[in-house]
């Protein structure tokens, strides 16, 4: 692939628009770590939406969807289509709960709930578990994905890809802060969807695919067009849809979406206006990123199926990359290389704002860990905000090069993802039920980690072989819940004094705080929670017409797609429905919260 002047002015105007909003905003993002990790706590939804969007617009993503669509077909996609289930969830749930913390970044929810040193422990192990270990992982998977566009599409080095690629994000994400971030991510998801929407259809057109028709009447692709798993395959049945519906979106760890929210989407809820605006934005994040998104990636794919059929015909279009990369994943950068002059800079620059909106995030949130919970904590309690503004910087740029190092170690992108859940497995129930059980403490969340930890270690290295990847995920969701819940009923619960402050502050309210509510009204200290009524229902009502609508929706734009009018147009009509009465119950909710107080008097 050879860009002429033209491609290379899109990407450099692409380049020199997002340098320049971050060089704008530098002085506000060093001004405090409140403005360089929060955005001083004013951002609007349509911003904080829009931005969780393009950082899960990673230049990976469609990596990804292409491997599973040519080895699974387009069914292969439930394996993360079924985190919409936690999405919905954390929307109507759990976003107002974020909010109403007050906290500068997740972890710092541990010594809000949790009590003395464990909960101190907690906290500071939290933050270099997820935001340097997890974190890093996440980076290397994205930066993978770089190596192997620009081996594709431009015939660079791997190593050189990874020095300039990621010195530029990282160079970048040290300037702006989260506000630099936002500002630049709502510029990438513009550029990275229009380009994903251009080649999908450039492509498709393309006279050895044959068009839309062509491309559909197609043997090879025929055989993977379906929405949903063959039942005559257990196997795949239960890998990509039975799993992944009943078992890994409540109990998986990964991120973007976590069970009850966190990582850089609970940082997107803590920086915004107020629990409205956080409850919005966690919507239009998962409306965008499952409902817009999938189709042009799932096009392409499909398309790739017709000009590369297998891995031997791209190894030898492509005899420069090594055999260990040649994998189904780089068969998406594969067919961007048939593309014209124009095209070619614009997907170009898609690409690379997919990259940075990815990375600069995972670097932002990562670093406030750094800072807030581990350098700021217990190292420099007294450190003022420019020290912690600089700490933040330094933490960015020793994190991209760890990331780069890893990133050359990896060989394809569904790797990376099933190590990411199986590390996960098992901890998304304590994150669903902490905000709703007293009962769980420090020492649970402890459990959960270390168990998680060990059980994917082992599976990778001296497990038994032969082992599906959801067998794997279903062996290590059993073994570390059971682990954490021995340990919860076997220790001491948080102190009574934390679980009330807690009460006050965030009000979750439900049976599982009865205890508590019951233990200070017979102390005399009656908690303003205790009369509220319990909105938790409506809210699961909510999240299931959600889920409902937006399953609807992208179904029925793959059946607009393949031509099959009846299901499109009956699930269109089940889109609308859900949508109406969605916003009908939500605006009902909406009106009974606003007359409630925010806090009980004196907190």
């Amino acid at each position: 692939m050879t860009l002429n002047w033209g491609d290379w002015s899109i990407v450099a105007a692409f380049l020199l628009v997002s340098l320049g909003v971050g060089v704008a905003v530098t002085k506000r993002a060093g001004s405090s770590a409140s403005e360089f990790f929060l955005g001083g706590r004013g951002m609007p939804w349509w911003l904080l939406g829009t931005s969780m969007v393009a950082t899960t617009f990673s230049a990976g993503t469609p990596n990804l969807v292409t491997d599973l669509v040519r080895q699974n077909g387009v069914a292969g996609n439930w394996i993360w289509w079924s985190f919409l289930l936690t999405g919905m969830t954390t929307v109507f749930i759990y976003a107002k709960l974020w909010r109403r913390t007050g906290a500068m970044t997740d972890v710092e929810f541990y010594e809000l709930r949790y009590s003395g040193r464990p909960a101190a422990f907690l906290r500071g192990f939290r933050a270099l578990y997820l935001g340097v270990l997890f974190n890093i992982v996440v980076m290397a998977s994205a930066t993978l994905a770089v190596i192997k566009f620009a081996g594709v599409m431009l015939g660079t080095d791997p190593v050189q890809t990874v020095v300039v690629a990621g010195g530029v994000t990282a160079a970048y994400s040290m300037l702006g802060g989260l506000t630099g971030v936002l500002l630049t991510d709502f510029l990438m998801f513009a550029v990275a969807m229009g380009g994903a929407i251009a080649a999908a259809v450039y492509l498709v057109q393309l006279d050895s695919v044959g068009g839309l028709a062509g491309l559909l009447a197609h043997e090879t692709v025929q055989a993977k067009l379906s929405l949903f798993p063959d039942w005559h395959d257990p196997e795949l049945l239960l890998s990509v849809f039975i799993i992944p519906l009943t078992v890994q979106w409540w109990s998986v760890w990964y991120p973007g979406a976590e069970p009850g929210g966190g990582g850089y989407i609970a940082q997107r809820m803590l920086a915004a206006k107020n629990e409205t605006h956080a409850t919005g934005a966690t919507l239009l994040f998962n409306v965008c990123h499952y409902a817009l998104r999938p189709w042009p990636w799932i096009l392409v794919a499909l398309a790739s199926l017709v000009v590369f059929p297998d891995l031997e015909s791209l190894q030898a279009a492509f005899p420069r990359i090594g055999s260990d990369v040649v994998k189904h994943d780089l068969a998406y950068p594969a067919m961007l290389t048939l593309l014209p002059h124009g095209l070619q800079g614009l997907v170009l620059a898609s690409l690379m704002a997919a990259f940075m909106s990815t990375l600069s995030t995972h670097l932002n949130w990562g670093s406030s860990y750094v800072v807030n919970d581990v350098y700021n904590r217990f190292v420099r309690p007294t450190a003022s905000q420019r020290e912690q503004v600089f700490v933040g910087r330094v933490s960015t740029l020793l994190m991209m090069i760890v990331a780069g190092i890893l990133g050359l170690w990896l060989s394809n992108a569904l790797q990376a993802f099933h190590l990411i859940l199986q590390i996960g497995a098992g901890t998304g129930l304590l994150f669903l039920l902490r905000w709703f059980w007293w009962r769980i403490n420090a020492f649970s969340e402890m459990a959960a980690m270390v168990v998680s930890f060990a059980v994917a270690v082992y599976f990778e290295t001296v497990g038994p072989a032969g082992l599906a990847a959801w067998e794997k995920i279903v062996l290590g969701v059993g073994i570390t819940t059971a682990a954490w819940l021995a340990v919860t009923l076997l220790t001491r619960p948080t102190d009574e004094a934390t679980l009330r402050r807690f009460c006050r502050r965030v009000r979750p309210g439900g049976p599982g705080w009865a205890a508590v509510l019951r233990r200070a009204a017979a102390d005399g200290e009656p908690l303003a929670t205790a009369a509220a009524p319990w909105s938790v229902p409506a809210e699961i009502l909510c999240a299931t017409l959600g889920c409902v609508a937006v399953y609807a929706a992208v179904l029925a734009t793959g059946y607009w797609i393949y031509a099959e009018i009846l299901p499109a147009v009956i699930l269109t009509a089940l889109a609308g429905g859900a949508t109406v009465a969605l916003l009908k119950i939500w605006t009902v909710g909406q009106s009974r919260q606003a007359g409630e107080p925010s806090a009980e008097p004196g907190d």
